[in-house]
């Protein structure tokens, strides 16, 4: 029961050492880590099988729908899917509606949903050894949650230190049989704890606040790229705004992951406007939110941007499901992006000086209320 007290005190003691004697984590032992048989066994076949995954949730839809407040309850349902031999396969678990804008419903007709299953019996179905599993639902449409999908699929092609997310076919049934069935998109976003057992590491608890300048350098300087190239503004390492933080060694700096991208340019939401301390007009204009680094970061981290540009620009080109103007105005962006990393002036532009900005200033986005 002591654990956590000792997690909170070993990561205190951390940010209180100078920087010059925290010491960096080798990114190497990052990569070695997925290598590692131990951690193999971590791995849920949920997220690494590609295909869609095709399924039926059964629950009372306009009660789940209504239940949108701050104390939401959670609600009894089933998914159906048939098995490998072709078996239909039933298994009960609860539904609850999640989320900070999406649960509006003058913004989301169809809010996320968080599923809750039954650790004793979920195990023994192709969802796996979970118990809680999000799942970002077609809120308006199909297009805009195959955006966002695609912007997990983005960030797993930069590092892998990331969340895992499986594309659905989900067939909504309503069990007092007064809705008519739809079936939509959706997409199911590994758990944090999950992720982090991947990596033998921890997610460091919220109420922990932990500057941008706290982090790993490298990792932090790739997620502040990365936001800037998806035009995402919408987030904060201290408040810990669809941020999370995973700590490998408790007197190493913790390594950023990103979440929840529907407020990002790239994705262009309806509803999404940037934050107005931010000064920005539309979430389409970019606008660097990371600190400054020594050149041999930005060095590497520009190698590490132009290294993975194919694989980047293949996740919309290899996507089949997407309007085909959509994809060439995405990969337009992208090369706005690359231009801008590519080029002297505009690189100082849009991330040194802007860099250096925002350590004077220190703008930090605490996110919806």
């Amino acid at each position: 029961m002591q654990r956590p007290h000792l997690f909170f005190l070993i990561i205190l003691l951390w940010l209180c050492m100078p920087p010059q004697l925290r010491a960096q984590p080798d990114s190497s032992l990052l990569i070695s880590a997925t290598d590692s048989s131990a951690l193999l066994k971590l791995q849920n076949p949920l997220f690494i099988n590609q295909e869609v995954l095709h399924f039926k949730l059964s629950m009372d839809v306009r009660t789940v729908l209504k239940d949108r407040g701050e104390d939401r309850k959670d609600h009894r349902a089933v998914i159906s899917y048939k098995s490998a031999d072709g078996a239909l396969v039933d298994e009960k678990l609860k539904v609850k509606v999640r989320g900070n804008r999406r649960r509006d419903p003058s913004v989301c007709n169809f809010p996320p949903l968080q599923l809750n299953f039954s650790r004793k019996t979920v195990e023994k179905t192709m969802f796996g050894k979970v118990n809680k599993l999000k799942m970002v639902t077609h809120c308006i449409n199909d297009e805009f949650v195959l955006r966002e999908y695609l912007v997990y699929k983005v960030y797993n092609a930069l590092t892998d230190t990331s969340y895992r997310v499986r594309l659905c076919r989900v067939e909504y049934e309503d069990m007092r049989g007064k809705r008519k069935t739809e079936i939509r998109y959706a997409f199911l976003i590994e758990d944090d704890d999950i992720m982090a057992a991947r990596y033998n590491a921890k997610v460091i608890p919220e109420e922990l606040i932990i500057g941008m300048d706290k982090t790993e350098l490298s990792s932090m300087a790739k997620m502040a790229f990365f936001q800037f190239m998806i035009g995402n503004t919408d987030w904060s390492v201290p408040y810990r705004h669809n941020i999370d933080l995973l700590s490998f060694d408790s007197l190493a700096p913790p390594v950023p992951v990103p979440y929840d991208f529907d407020y990002a340019g790239i994705v262009g939401t309806p509803y999404a406007s940037p934050p107005p301390e931010l000064g920005i007009a539309t979430v389409r204009q970019r606008l660097f939110r990371g600190y400054s680094y020594p050149e041999e970061v930005y060095a590497e981290v520009q190698k590490h941007f132009n290294n993975r540009k194919a694989a980047i620009y293949s996740v919309y080109q290899n996507f089949e499901l997407l309007d085909e103007r959509y994809t060439r105005q995405t990969l337009k962006y992208l090369d706005q992006f690359y231009s801008a990393l590519n080029n002297k002036k505009d690189f100082y532009n849009a991330f040194v000086r802007m860099g250096q900005r925002n350590e004077r200033n220190r703008v930090v986005v605490k996110g919806l209320d």
